[in-house]
């Protein structure tokens, strides 16, 4: 059983001295473009996306979503709530909307406790904001029908157990792969979301190292 503060937590984002990009890297699938290609023209599009805890049954909670089949991007993956930055919106603020607008949850009632390495996202051309926020105790969750096909309340120790991740060799795009991912229940969490979430873990593990 793993439970966490906000306080535990907001020395964990708040690391100095710590390689964000190195520590998303164990789920990183390969190959995997590492920034925006150069020759790229325009530039990418802005997203955020917002790791939502809470303390559930004495133990603490992120909550993932199940993405519709019949969606034109990412459809039927796993995903943390979140979406495209609006004009004259921060990413904070992008996270929070995002997160209301998918699974009902007001910003108000979460506390933004810091954020993890921005990443990019190839084949959306996205570069995504990562926060972590609080929610005291279970939320209320109504996810959005015509996005979400499911929500998943995850335990933090299933994503802190090394039983949990596993690899594989997909085909996709006439490309193969070597995909790293958590095994959540029936559910594959890989790709950006599993890199963010191998963040947080690390960072828990650091600040966890340096407690004792």
């Amino acid at each position: 059983m793993v439970s966490l503060s906000p306080t535990i937590l907001r020395s964990a984002l708040s690391l100095t001295e710590f390689d964000g990009p190195a520590a998303q890297a164990p789920m990183k699938p390969i190959p995997r473009p590492e920034q925006r290609p150069p020759g790229q023209g325009g530039a990418p599009r802005l997203g955020a996306v917002l790791m939502l805890l809470y303390q559930k049954e004495a133990q603490t909670h992120i909550v993932l979503t199940r993405r519709r089949d019949d969606l034109q991007s990412h459809a039927g993956q796993i995903s943390l709530p979140g979406g495209r930055r609006e004009p004259q919106e921060t990413a904070e603020a992008a996270a929070l909307r995002e997160t209301e607008e998918e699974l009902g949850v007001p910003p108000a009632a979460i506390t933004v406790l810091g954020a993890l390495t921005p990443l990019y996202i190839a084949p959306s051309d996205f570069e995504v904001y990562p926060f972590v926020g609080w929610h005291k105790g279970p939320p209320r969750f109504m996810p959005q029908p015509l996005e979400v096909a499911e929500v998943i309340e995850t335990p933090l120790a299933l994503l802190l157990d090394e039983q949990t991740r596993a690899q594989e060799t997909w085909q996709r795009n006439g490309l193969l792969l070597e995909v790293p991912y958590f095994q959540i229940g029936a559910h594959k969490v890989w790709g950006a979301t599993a890199m963010m979430l191998s963040e947080l873990i690390e960072r828990l593990r650091r600040i966890e190292g340096d407690r004792r």
